[in-house]
């Protein structure tokens, strides 16, 4: 064999394949070592699997959204986090392969893959060009490492040198690749300490301390049937439903909060969080729901939340007779477009909340101040890490979910739901109790039914409400006979409409239909 084909079948060998896919990955893991620590610096939002992550969000159709919170719930960002970083690591390999293959294929693909992540960090990020940087210095030294760390490797494994020129070059290769792995990996913690240590809000938040409200939700005696498995009346903040678009939650200090209020107004406001307090904060008992939520499912939650009428704010800017609308806007660029009847109307309780459940609110549920609209879905009214009110018109603006086809009105729809029993636990056969809850907020629920095999409706007894704007408990006392049986529950509301029987998708404003569920009793 001559020198050529020697050469020829060593560097097309598995072995130096391999050798070859690692240099890409820790080439890679540079890139985004090197570009996390210098977001830590600049802003967190700009590191290259935010950046990208945040652009996969808002490209993504909206079937797939309603997929991934359906499958994974609040956990849809860590699984688009980690595909992220899977598709990362093979993108990184075939670099490297390519490298190995055709010098400078392999630079290119991690040159396009640091313009790519540098273009939305600039756009997504708010940040600009300044954004930018992160993910071109760490596209700058991936390149700069594919090149060396493959090249090395060709030395080695080409077998034209001597065994102990061979032997110098493997070691050299050996020792550049565990050096690029370990700036990689100190470069991504460097990036999450720094960041740890530049974002102290947990902090801030838990020494924070709300001011007492001047009034207080009062609980009535038997707003709980106290029925094991049924939903609690107020839902623990650690149990709350999270459907939002940040990938990271922004960390945003009260001290450095404010809140702009403009577009159609005679004055434009400027308010600081003690601005805001000092407006007066009263303790309010709501239900939300999120438009994701399916027929029975489990995206809804009531908290008694601590805050100022939204009213009370816009009275200061005084919206102009032309506006219908108002805008929010959250510090990482989501925007909801809400009725500005809902926020002005003194019987509906709209506020900017600040607490939750006796605390201040938690970060990833909007701290330092969100919105809370009682009776329209999260997407036209929950705006968390709220920063902008602009007072506008449905005809001149979009929220971000209306521009991607959703409703640009969306009240809650009139549901309820079964709790216990449930389909994957069976009960004895006797006496048990079939319960759940039922919600028609700015109404309140009149009346719930369930039937059993088809039967008869049968009215359940109903929790004491504690308002109209928060759901109520229901239960009904069953005989139940061995065997496999249908449960199927419906509401009315105090108005008497009655609940919609037909199935409907969650888009464009929410799902409607009956819900239903098997219980084997043995």
């Amino acid at each position: 064999m001559n020198t050529t084909q020697k050469q020829s079948g060593r560097t097309g060998g598995w072995a130096t394949r391999g050798w070859a896919a690692l240099a890409g990955i820790v080439s890679g893991g540079l890139l985004l070592g090197v570009a996390e620590l210098a977001a830590a610096f600049i802003a967190p939002a700009a590191g290259p699997l935010l950046a990208v992550g945040s652009f996969v969000i808002d490209i993504v159709p909206r079937w797939a959204k309603e997929l991934a919170i359906q499958l994974f719930g609040s956990s849809d960002k860590l699984f688009l986090l980690g595909s992220l970083g899977l598709a990362a690591v093979v993108v990184a390999a075939v670099a490297g392969l390519l490298e190995l293959r055709r010098p400078l294929a392999g630079r290119v693909v991690f040159g396009l893959l640091a313009v790519t992540a540098a273009a939305a960090a600039a756009t997504r990020s708010g940040l600009g060009l300044v954004g930018a940087v992160p993910a071109l210095l760490g596209g700058v030294v991936a390149v700069i490492a594919v090149g060396l760390l493959v090249g090395r490797l060709r030395r080695w494994r080409s077998g034209a040198a001597s065994d102990a020129v061979a032997t110098v070059d493997r070691r050299r290769f050996l020792l550049l690749t565990a050096a690029g792995a370990v700036l990689a990996v100190a470069g991504g913690v460097g990036g999450r300490i720094v960041s740890a240590a530049t974002s102290s809000i947990a902090s801030v938040r838990k020494a924070l301390r709300l001011p007492a409200p001047a009034q207080r939700v009062t609980v009535p005696s038997g707003a709980e049937l106290e029925v094991p498995g049924l939903t609690p009346l107020f839902t623990p903040n650690a149990d709350f439903y999270r459907v939002d678009t940040a990938l990271s939650i922004p960390a945003v200090d009260p001290a450095n909060w404010r809140l702009r209020v403009g577009g159609l107004v005679e004055r434009e406001v400027d308010l600081g969080f003690d601005d805001l307090l000092r407006l007066g904060v009263d303790e309010y008992a709501i239900t939300l729901t999120c438009v994701s939520n399916e027929v029975g499912g489990s995206l809804t939650g009531t908290a008694r939340w601590l805050g100022v009428p939204v009213r009370s704010v816009l009275a200061l800017a005084r919206p102009r007779r032309s506006a219908d609308m108002v805008l929010s806007r959250s510090v990482d660029g989501f925007t909801a477009s809400t009725p500005l009847e809902a926020l002005t109307d003194a019987g509906r309780d709209a506020i900017l909340a600040v607490g939750m459940n006796g605390e201040p609110l938690p970060l990833e549920h909007g701290f330092p101040v969100r919105m809370v609209v009682p009776g329209l879905y999260g997407y036209v009214s929950a705006t968390k890490w709220l920063s902008e009110l602009t007072v506008t018109t449905f005809a001149a603006d979009q929220g971000y979910w209306t521009s991607r086809g959703y409703s640009a009105k969306a009240p809650i729809k009139l549901s309820s739901r079964i709790d216990t029993p449930r389909v994957d636990k069976p009960v004895a056969a006797g006496r048990t109790t079939v319960a759940g809850v039922a919600w028609a907020q700015t109404v309140g629920i009149g009346k719930v039914e369930v039937r059993i095999d088809g039967g008869d409706w049968q009215q359940a007894r109903l929790s004491t409400p504690v308002n109209r704007d928060t759901w109520v408990q229901w239960a009904l006392d069953w005989e139940a006979r061995p065997g496999t049986h249908t449960l199927s529950v419906r509401a009315t509301d105090r108005d008497g409409r009655l609940q919609e029987e037909k199935r409907a998708p969650i888009a464009p404003n929410g799902s409607t239909g009956w819900h239903s569920t098997l219980v084997r009793v043995e």
